[in-house]
């Protein structure tokens, strides 16, 4: 692994990242990128927004920097350039959701046409063969690139969640990149990595980092989820691949269940799929009595154990079909619970009573 880590870059993402959290927290106030306690908003003081833009940032310069990575993707700087600027106007303005969806699908396109980034395979998920997709992978990849924007923007609901599971991801490929001996590939998300940390740790208030109080905004969430599924795609893709696409799937599974159990929520009840609300899991979690940092901890937790499922399915070769159908069967599991969730709830507390009494 440390024959293929270049220090110096990282060494760089991690400080310019640091300095320009400090340096745009006051750009945000004059920017109007700040976010203010709100209805759906349970945070103290204007926080600024800027989170997104300083990892965008520090990633860019060091790779320019560097020559790490522009070399082998300036096309994810051009898609990622544009999904910033849309989360900075969403962040400033609150665009429309169909108009934010439109251009998410914009962004998409870059990726799947321009940069040749798509899904070509879906591997063995049936148990008759690899499903090879075609011209229709383009679409297909179309409709991952949205799903996975909008699932890690979903989650950025309480501090240092949406952060927290993007590192659990990057690091998660980084260990399958080492063991499927594709070394050679660290470098995007370590990256990524180094720029991800600082934020965390401004956005945390973690001793030393104080004082800089930040959100990554849209812009950040969308940034962040875009880069993990263009390197999601890049490493299930091809005869060199690092993963199974299942395998990814897995990787980000919390956050794609919890989309779709809260889109499917709202269909069921009428209303716009696109709809904000307060029925996220942290919301849940936290209205359920744990505390904001306790409800953190869970999450990132479950988060992690779909993850090292993943990783224990690549590690031990279990059939991509199981996979599949195993991911499918919780995933009914998860949108039942989240559906009746108060109910349970219920229950559990009047068991919790009668054995107490």
């Amino acid at each position: 692994m440390f024959a293929y880590l270049e220090f110096t870059p990282l060494f760089m993402a991690f400080f310019v990242a640091v300095l320009l959290i400090v340096v745009m927290n006051p750009v945000a106030h004059q920017w109007g990128l700040v976010d203010q306690p709100g209805i759906r908003k349970d945070h103290k003081g204007i926080i600024p927004l800027t989170g997104g833009l300083a990892m965008f940032f520090s990633i860019l310069v060091s790779s320019f920097a560097t020559d790490v990575w522009l070399r082998n993707d300036p096309m994810f700087f051009t898609a990622a350039a544009f999904i910033v600027l849309l989360g900075m106007l969403d962040d400033r303005f609150e665009l429309s959701p169909k108009g934010r969806l439109i251009c998410q699908f914009g962004v998409a396109a870059i990726m799947a046409w321009s940069a040749q980034n798509y899904v070509t395979s879906l591997g063995d998920i049936i148990g008759f063969g690899d499903i090879n997709l075609g011209l229709l992978g383009y679409f297909f990849t179309l409709v991952c690139v949205v799903g996975v924007i909008n699932a890690f923007n979903m989650m950025d609901g309480i501090d240092g969640l949406a952060g927290g599971m993007s590192l659990i991801v990057l690091l998660g490929v980084v260990v399958l990149l080492l063991l499927s001996n594709n070394e050679t590939e660290i470098m995007g998300p370590m990256l990524v990595i180094a720029a991800l940390v600082p934020f965390l740790a401004f956005n945390l208030s973690i001793k030393g980092f104080k004082g800089n109080k930040i959100f990554m905004g849209d812009s950040g969430s969308m940034f962040i989820g875009l880069t993990i599924v263009w390197l999601l795609v890049e490493y299930t893709q091809g005869s060199h691949s690092s993963m199974r696409p299942i395998t990814a799937v897995w990787l980000v599974g919390l956050p794609l269940m919890d989309m779709a159990a809260i889109m499917y929520r709202r269909a069921k009840k009428g209303q716009s799929v696109l709809r904000p609300d307060k029925q996220h899991l942290h919301y849940i979690f936290m209205r359920a009595g744990l505390s904001s940092r306790a409800t953190l901890i869970a999450i990132l937790l479950l988060g992690a154990t779909y993850a090292g499922i993943g990783i224990i399915g690549e590690i031990i070769h279990v059939p991509e079909y199981i996979m599949c159908w195993s991911f499918i069967v919780l995933l009914v599991i998860y949108s039942y619970i989240i559906q009746n969730i108060w109910m349970i709830l219920r229950q559990l507390r009047l068991i919790k009573r009668s054995l107490i009494g």
